[in-house]
């Protein structure tokens, strides 16, 4: 794979990220907001659940990032 190529993965990668911690950003402050409200608290642990995996992607992502970076490096 060229330069250009681990070039264009990285920047989708780096998209995904950002996109993601903004999802994850809304949505906690979405749980911050109705943590007072009478929400259903099988809701909440969705929501909360939903949160948790959306961190585990970034953190995958995170590591493709890497290994780009080292592919890159190499290159």
């Amino acid at each position: 794979m060229d330069e250009s190529e681990l070039e264009k993965q990285l920047k989708e990668v780096d998209a995904q990220i950002e996109r993601l911690r903004e999802e994850t950003r809304q949505m906690r402050e979405e749980i911050g907001q109705s943590w007072d409200a009478p929400t259903d608290p099988a809701e909440k642990a969705v929501l909360l659940t939903n949160v948790e995996q959306q961190e585990a992607l970034i953190d995958d992502l995170q590591v493709r990032r890497e290994q780009i970076l080292r592919r890159m490096e190499r290159a």
